[in-house]
C-alpha cells in the first residue's frame, strides 16, 4: 500500500497494532532502572523448599544460587561499530554480570563473534572445540552437523527436567520455541529456538524528494517502479547537479538474495503450498521457489541498462561504502532492512541525508511489487530467531540455562532494550519509553541491545499497546510517518513461516555455508552477466548448486514431507 492515499493514518496504526500483537505477556512492564549493584539483594525466585535434594544436588539454594561461584561463556556478536563500545566489555555487559552473580552466583565471560561472518566463525569455534559455553547462530545446519559428531549438547532432558528453575525462558519463550526442533523420531532437541516478536522484515525504499522534484506519484507497480528509476537516471543532473555522475538509481549488495527479495518473491506464483514452501525453502533466500530466476533476470536487465549501482558486488558484508553513497544522496531507491534508513540516531542514513542535503531529502518506503494473483507477498519468518545451543565443551549446562532464564526474564530484558532512564531513554505520560540519542559508554551497539537480549529479537515491554507506541517512539529526528509507513507495508500481504518439523534432513549436513557461497556467486555473477549471457550463467550455476548437494535435499525433504504428511500440501 505504502504512500498510496487510500493508506490513513488511522488505518497504518492499527494495522501496526496488529503487526505487533505477538509482543504479549500479562505481566505489566517494569520501570527500567539503573544497572544494579552485585552487592544487591538476590531476586526471589522462590522455590518450594529449601532443602529440595534435587536443589541440594544441583548446588543451588532455595533462590536457585549457587553455592560456589561457577563460570560460564556466553556468545556476543561483534558489529565492529565506529564509535560503538567494545561488545563484550560495557555498560550493559556489567549489567548482566553483576545480575548473574548476585542472583545466581554465576561468573559471565562474553566471547566477541564477527557478526558478519558468524557462520563462519562458530564453525570454526566449534571444530577447535572453542565455542562459548552458550553459543547462538542463524544457521541451524551448523548445529546439526557438529550435533551428528557427538558436538553439541542434546537440551531436550535437560530443560524438562530443570523445568521448575527456568519460569521466565519457559513463559517468555513457550513450549512452542523451545520445542520448536524438537526432533519428532529420536526426542533429540539441539538447540532453542529464541523469539522473533515483531516479524518485519524488509522494505523497498525511494526518495521521496526526488519523487517530489520529478512529480512522481510513489510507484505501486513493477513497471512504475522501473520507470521511476528511468526518471531519476534521465535526470540525474536536476537531481544531484554537479554530482550527476554519481547518481546510482538503485542500489543492492553482494547479498542479492536479501536485497532483492521484494522483486524476486513478486516473481514467485500466489498457490505455492505449504509443501512447496518446505520442500524448496530451505534456503532462507527462497532462491529455489518457482519463477525466482525471472526476478534476477529483471535486475540483469537493469544492471545492463545503468539503473543499478555498478560496484555492488566488490564489497563484503559490514563494509560501509554503500551506505556512504546512501547518506551523500546519491542512491534513489534500494531494497533492505524493515527500518534501515532510520537507524542509529545522529548517524542514520536518514539523519545524514538531511544534514548533508537538506531537510526534505528522506526515503520513503513503497509497495511496487505485486505477484501473479497482484498480491503484494512478503514471505515472512516464523515466530523464531537466532538458535541458543550449548557445545558439548559445555562444562555448566545448569548455569548456562540459568543465564537463559536470566537474560528472559521481563525486568531484565526491558533494561536491556532501553538502557537508564533519563539517559538513554524517558518514560512518556501514556507509560511508553522514547529513546534519548546518546554517545559514551551507554550507547547500544545493536538496535534495542538485541546482541545482548539473546531470546528476544525486537521490543517487548509485557503491553502491546506500551509496546507499539514505545516502537513508534524510538527513532530520534524521524517523523513518526515515515515508521508507520514501513511498519505497515513489512508485513502487508505477509505469509508467516509454518514449523514443519519432520527431524534432521541428513543431506543439509555440512552444507549450510557451502551452499550459501555458491547461492551468492551465481546471483552475483548472473546480475553482471551480460543480457545475452545471462541464462547460461544463470543456468550453470544452479546445475553447480543443486550437484553440489542442493538436490539431494530438495530429495530427502521431499520424501519426509511424504512420510509425516502424507499428500497433504497445507500444513493445519
Amino acid at each position: 500500500m505504502g504512500f498510496r492515499k487510500a493508506a490513513s493514518i488511522l488505518a497504518i496504526s492499527t494495522t501496526l497494532a496488529l503487526a505487533l500483537s505477538g509482543c504479549t505477556s500479562d505481566k505489566p512492564a517494569p520501570s527500567a532502572s539503573p544497572a544494579p549493584s552485585a552487592s544487591s539483594a538476590p531476586t526471589s525466585n522462590t522455590a518450594e523448599d529449601s532443602s529440595d535434594p534435587r536443589l541440594e544436588k544441583l548446588g543451588l539454594d532455595s533462590n536457585f544460587k549457587f553455592k560456589e561461584t561457577h563460570k560460564i561463556t556466553v556468545e556476543i556478536y561483534d558489529r565492529g561499530n565506529d564509535g560503538g563500545t567494545k561488545p563484550e566489555d560495557n555498560f550493559y555487559t556489567q549489567y548482566i554480570k553483576d545480575g548473574m552473580l548476585r542472583d545466581h552466583n554465576v561468573e559471565v565471560t562474553f566471547v566477541p563473534v564477527p557478526r558478519w561472518t558468524e557462520g563462519e566463525v562458530i564453525n570454526n569455534l566449534l571444530a577447535g572445540n572453542q565455542a562459548p559455553d552458550i553459543s547462538l547462530t542463524y544457521s541451524y545446519p551448523t548445529i546439526q552437523t557438529y550435533a551428528n559428531m557427538g558436538g553439541v549438547l542434546d537440551l531436550g532432558p535437560i530443560v524438562e527436567e530443570n523445568k521448575d528453575i527456568l519460569p521466565d525462558m519457559w513463559d517468555y519463550l513457550t513450549e512452542a520455541n523451545i520445542y520448536w526442533d524438537k526432533d519428532p523420531s529420536t526426542g533429540t532437541l539441539w538447540a532453542l529456538e529464541t523469539r522473533l516478536n515483531v516479524l518485519n522484515r524488509i522494505n523497498t525504499f525511494v526518495r521521496e524528494d526526488w519523487l517530489k522534484k520529478l512529480n512522481l506519484q510513489a510507484p505501486t507497480t513493477l513497471q512504475e517502479f522501473e520507470s521511476m528509476l528511468v526518471a531519476f537516471k534521465d535526470n540525474a543532473s536536476t537531481l544531484l547537479g554537479k554530482d550527476a555522475d554519481k547518481m546510482i538509481p538503485f542500489s543492492t549488495s553482494f547479498d542479492i538474495g536479501w536485497r532483492a527479495d521484494h522483486l524476486t518473491s513478486s516473481f514467485v506464483p500466489n498457490n505455492l503450498t505449504d509443501k512447496d514452501i518446505y520442500i524448496q525453502g530451505f534456503d532462507d533466500r527462497h532462491f529455489l521457489f518457482p519463477n525466482y530466476k525471472e526476478g534476477i533476470k529483471t535486475l540483469n536487465k537493469w544492471y545492463n541498462e545503468g539503473l543499478v549501482w555498478k560496484d555492488f558486488s566488490l564489497y563484503p558484508a559490514g563494509d560501509t561504502t554503500e551506505d556512504n553513497l546512501m547518506k551523500m544522496g546519491y542512491v534513489g531507491a534500494f531494497i533492505h532492512n524493515w527500518d534501515y534508513p532510520y537507524r542509529n540516531g545522529d548517524d542514520s542514513i536518514h539523519a545524514s541525508l538531511q544534514r548533508l542535503v537538506g531537510p526534505d531529502a528522506a526515503y520513503i518506503a513503497v509497495e511496487p511489487f505485486a505477484n501473479d494473483a497482484g498480491v503484494y507477498k512478503k514471505f515472512l519468518s516464523g515466530p523464531v530467531d537466532r538458535k541458543i545451543f550449548f557445545p558439548a565443551t559445555n562444562k555448566e549446562p545448569i548455569a548456562s540455562l540459568l543465564y537463559v532464564n536470566w537474560i528472559s526474564k521481563l525486568e531484565n530484558r526491558v533494561f536491556l532494550q532501553f538502557g537508564e532512564e533519563g539517559v538513554t531513554h524517558e518514560k512518556l505520560p501514556d507509560g511508553s519509553f522514547k529513546t534519548i540519542a546518546t554517545t559514551g559508554e551507554k550507547i547500544m551497539n545493536s538496535p534495542a541491545n538485541i546482541d545482548y537480549t539473546i531470546t528476544s529479537n525486537g521490543l517487548n515491554l509485557g503491553d502491546p499497546d506500551k509496546t507499539v507506541k514505545s516502537i513508534a517512539n524510538g527513532y530520534a529526528g524521524v517523523d513518526s510517518k515515515y515508521i508507520e509507513i514501513a511498519n505497515q507495508i513489512t508485513t502487508h500481504d505477509g505469509r508467516v513461516g509454518k514449523n514443519a518439523n519432520v527431524g534432521e534432513i541428513k543431506a543439509e549436513d555440512g552444507q549450510g555455508q557451502a551452499l550459501k557461497e555458491k547461492r551468492d556467486t551465481l546471483l552475483n555473477k548472473a546480475v553482471v552477466a551480460s543480457v545475452d549471457k545471462f541464462d547460461a550463467i544463470y543456468d550453470a550455476g544452479m546445475k553447480d548448486y543443486l550437484g553440489s548437494g542442493g538436490q539431494a535435499i530438495i530429495d530427502e525433504r521431499a520424501a519426509a514431507w511424504e512420510k509425516y504428511f502424507g499428500k497433504d500440501t497445507m500444513l493445519k
